[in-house]
């Protein structure tokens, strides 16, 4: 895949802060521009992430919903940019946008596939900042090329749907459809397809979803489970993810959180989580040193308060990056 066509290098206007910050303290004076035209990936050995955006409305608008989380990419790094940073050994690049601006959607996600796999194969951690939930798709098609099917994956994913529509019979796939996508694909690729939904509402899905998921063997924690303190089964979901796969993708959809935290986004749901019912299982996935790939979804802009879901998705980055295969328990703490 050509994914030259529909790349757009990293902004440096995204990463500005205050000049009296003392150095090495916020995410601003640490990510370092990666310039996929100009500069060669190169192997890491030591933890190194990438932040690359989806510059993608598509998927959200073939559904009808209401756009704008093309333009969450350059929302969550601006307010990344201004949040401290604790770890020392640390390499944090941003990798640039793929974009999808002629409605070629499939091409997109082809191309931040290609892009992924080049990340991943150089032992560099995507964290990928959509777009609509149709990121994931291409998010999935990228870590495949970089594993082979022996290789057990496992996916998380922190959201009120399962986002396992049909595909239309024009073939054309959308925000709602990517899981049935990644479903198709695990088993036209032999891959045992193992998919787990943090945060599903009933009100959020429709009935043949629940049907069609429970067909696949989706596991499932409901909302209202969270929402009723049920903590020892949420941790344990999350340690069979961890056990029983060999690398993970998690996928976060900005409007799994109520609107009091996240308003921002494609759908809002009006019964969704805090994020202190989140950020523990996130913090425990990551520590585990097998998630290949982080994507955040569904952020919108124009419809935010006060910049809450930006920040608050900013806050999720802060989390995985200081997580990540790092012991872990519930009374971790990164101070020393």
């Amino acid at each position: 895949m050509n994914w030259e066509s529909r790349y757009l290098p990293p902004d440096p206007a995204n990463w500005q802060g205050r000049a009296d910050i003392p150095p090495n303290s916020c995410f601003y004076q640490r990510v370092k521009l990666l310039n996929l035209f100009e500069q060669r990936v190169g192997h890491h050995h030591e933890p190194t992430f990438a932040l690359l955006g989806f510059k993608c409305d598509e998927g959200v608008q073939r559904d009808l919903g209401r756009a704008g989380a093309a333009e969450g990419p350059a929302s969550i790094r601006l307010r990344l940019a201004k949040m401290p940073l604790q770890k020392t050994a640390l390499i944090c690049y941003d990798a640039g946008d793929i974009v999808c601006a002629d409605s070629d959607l499939e091409a997109s996600q082809q191309a931040l596939a290609a892009v992924i796999a080049l990340l991943l194969k150089n032992n560099i951690i995507p964290i990928v900042l959509g777009g609509g939930h149709e990121v994931s798709f291409g998010s999935y098609l990228g870590i495949a090329q970089a594993f082979p099917p022996q290789k057990k994956l496992g996916t998380i994913n922190f959201d009120s749907h399962f986002d396992m529509q049909p595909v239309a019979p024009t073939h054309r796939g959308s925000a709602t459809t990517t899981f049935y996508q990644i479903a198709m694909d695990h088993k036209a690729k032999q891959r045992n397809f193992d998919y787990n939904c943090v945060g599903i509402q009933h009100s959020g899905n429709i009935s043949q979803s629940f049907e069609f998921a429970k067909s696949q063997n989706v596991r499932v924690i409901f909302a209202e489970e969270l929402h009723q303190g049920m903590s020892e089964k949420c941790v344990d979901f999350i340690d069979r993810v961890v056990d029983e796969n060999d690398v993970i993708y998690i996928s976060i959809s900005m409007d799994v959180f109520s609107p009091a935290f996240a308003p921002g986004v494609s759908t809002i749901q009006p019964l969704g989580l805090s994020p202190w019912q989140v950020i523990p299982l996130l913090r425990q996935a990551a520590a585990s040193g097998k998630v290949v790939c982080y994507d955040l979804a569904e952020h919108a802009p124009r419809y935010d308060v006060d910049h809450r879901t930006a920040k608050l998705a900013a806050s999720l980055i802060y989390e995985i990056i200081h997580y990540h295969h790092e012991p872990f328990s519930s009374t971790t703490s990164l101070l020393v």
